[in-house]
């Protein structure tokens, strides 16, 4: 690629942390969407995953977006539309291997898969015209803040992870294996509940017998927890998208940005990884779901 954009998308949210801004909590708190939160999409209406999905929001929130859709130039001509002239687009990226048959020492052949990264360049919905009416049609908020919300309670629930409610502490305990919450009722909204519990259903992930998530942490606050902490942060926000609902960043934040600056500045490839992970917890929790239908 001419631009590297692993080094420029790191900068991007190295700038918004540095200016206080989560690029996958911003945008909830900017009424996007109308108060129903959800992925940006495809075309096709399929969602985006794991570091589209930061790059996406953070545009949304840059440029005021409401809609969640994106498409190329080509599709929107499919489509019989146009980008309107001047619209600037925002990249996205596509990840995959190739295999290269190569000859070793002995004379042997083997088969080797290099992992290769593309970027290309995606309109929202909003700078373009002429899309069929469906395009622009924005979905009703489904949350009520004031009650538990039914189908995020069995969600969670369906996950089989043992949870524990009492005190004024949220974690997961690896050693002991459970999910250690304060009660429902001390949380100021049901969504600050349900967005936590993701985050800890999210480390709770990373157990041996599950995805065996090890970013080699030694003590509370190296590189490790950071790195660790910022797939459970990702994780949480795409649950939160997924089933709809619309958290509130935490008091935690402001503490965890200076660690995720500094896996960030070291590593330019740190917040892909995440993402990944992030990524995977998510498809993980969904995979527990057995026939559930999911709000998304």
């Amino acid at each position: 690629m001419k631009t590297d954009i692993y080094q420029r998308v790191t900068d991007k949210i190295i700038t918004d942390l540095e200016n206080g801004v989560l690029a996958w909590i911003k945008p909830w708190s900017a009424d996007n969407m109308e108060g129903r939160i959800v992925k940006p999409l495809r075309h096709n209406g399929e969602a985006y995953s794991g570091i589209n999905i930061l790059m996406l929001w953070g545009a949304a929130f840059e440029q005021g977006f409401v809609s969640p859709t994106w498409m190329t130039f080509k599709q929107a001509k499919q489509l019989g539309a146009n980008v309107r002239k001047g619209e600037r687009g925002n990249a996205v990226v596509y990840a995959n291997t190739i295999t290269r048959t190569e000859e070793q020492e002995d004379g042997s052949e083997a088969i080797r898969e290099i992992p290769f990264m593309k970027a290309y360049t995606v309109f929202n919905v909003e700078q373009i015209e002429g899309l069929p009416k469906s395009y622009y049609e924005k979905p009703e908020a489904v949350i009520d803040p004031e009650k538990r919300i039914a189908h995020a309670e069995t969600f969670f629930a369906k996950t089989g992870a043992e949870l524990r409610h009492g005190g004024n502490r949220a974690f997961y305990s690896g050693g002991r294996d459970f999910v250690q919450m304060p009660f429902f009722e001390s949380f100021k909204s049901p969504e600050s509940y349900y967005a936590t519990l993701a985050h800890e259903i999210t480390h709770w992930t990373n157990h041996a017998s599950r995805l065996d998530r090890d970013f080699g942490r030694k003590q509370w606050g190296d590189e490790g927890y950071a790195r660790e902490e910022l797939v459970a942060e990702l994780g949480a926000a795409f649950l939160c998208a997924d089933l709809g609902l619309t958290p509130e960043p935490s008091a935690d934040h402001a503490a965890y940005i200076q660690s995720w600056l500094r896996v960030l500045k070291n590593d330019k490839r740190a917040i892909f990884s995440a993402a990944a992970y992030a990524q995977k917890a998510a498809d993980y929790i969904h995979g527990l779901q057995a026939d559930l239908e999911v709000a998304a």
